[in-house]
């Protein structure tokens, strides 16, 4: 294992350099270490796993402008230039869906494959309103005004009793976040969607879209209509999962990735 430093984002990676790559791209308020329950697997699979937080999270440096899905996508790239990788898998959970969508748009020859976790697409009018009052709360009083209710809408009932630990884990990850920040990232979930849908050309590259049955804001709906916008994709609906499923079911998000990946380097390569 490494981590560093790289123009301002914080960066860790794992497994053999000369690998078949996969970038982790983590949610609003949360930061690298949320992938701990997923990188496991992957790297028993043999892949080199970088992860990184974003402009604003964890330790990187705040956004040097106002924070967009093209601001996200521009932060990959130079990580992936700095590092001298031409071409890697991408991973996706909810915001970082949205990025790595986006990146794929930009940059499609150095995009081998994409996973799209729990990420959302178009919201109706009432969804749309209830995130844009989030983000009001998150402006006027910081993470702390939405974090309870993004535990709820995160885990199921039955889990978050079961299991205190990983929710101070989670609440910690969420107040951590500055306050004049997360609003403003909070923002990009809300309005990126139209930026990443229905995008000319479509993202050709092989792609898995997951999600839950139970993920109110991000949920099976919307999963279809991303993967109904990129030919081949695959469509995965965890039956009895909320938004965090890699953390609360692992295996339930690990095994499907890892087949995944192992299926679409081969086309890659065959291609």
């Amino acid at each position: 294992m490494s981590i560093a430093m790289t123009n301002g984002t914080a960066v860790e990676q794992h497994g053999p350099a000369d690998a078949k790559t996969v970038i982790l791209i983590h949610g609003l308020g949360l930061n690298r270490a949320c992938w701990q329950w997923t990188k496991p697997a992957l790297l028993e699979a043999g892949f080199r796993v970088i992860s990184y937080d974003l402009h604003g999270h964890g330790q990187s440096d705040a956004p040097p402008s106002m924070p967009d899905l093209g601001l996200f996508s521009k932060q990959l790239l130079v990580l992936l230039d700095t590092m001298d990788i031409t071409q890697a898998a991408i991973v996706g959970f909810s915001l970082g869906g949205m990025i790595a969508r986006r990146f794929a748009q930009d940059h499609p020859d150095r995009t081998a494959a994409l996973a799209i976790l729990h990420s959302p697409h178009q919201r109706t009018p009432e969804a749309q309103r209830k995130i844009l009052d989030r983000v009001v709360q998150a402006r006027e009083e910081g993470p702390s005004a939405t974090v309870e209710a993004a535990l709820e809408r995160w885990f199921t009932a039955s889990y978050r009793k079961e299991n205190p630990e990983m929710m101070d884990l989670v609440r910690s990850w969420v107040l951590a976040n500055d306050k004049a920040i997360y609003h403003r990232i909070y923002q990009v979930l809300a309005d990126g969607t139209d930026e990443i849908t229905a995008p000319t050309p479509p993202i050709s590259c092989p792609t898995l879209v997951l999600t839950g049955d139970e993920d109110f804001g991000n949920g099976p709906e919307m999963s279809a209509a991303i993967a109904a916008e990129i030919d081949g994709a695959r469509l995965l609906v965890l039956k009895g999962l909320r938004h965090m499923a890699l953390a609360e079911a692992p295996e339930a998000v690990n095994q499907p990735l890892v087949g995944f990946f192992q299926e679409a380097f081969v086309m890659r390569k065959s291609a």
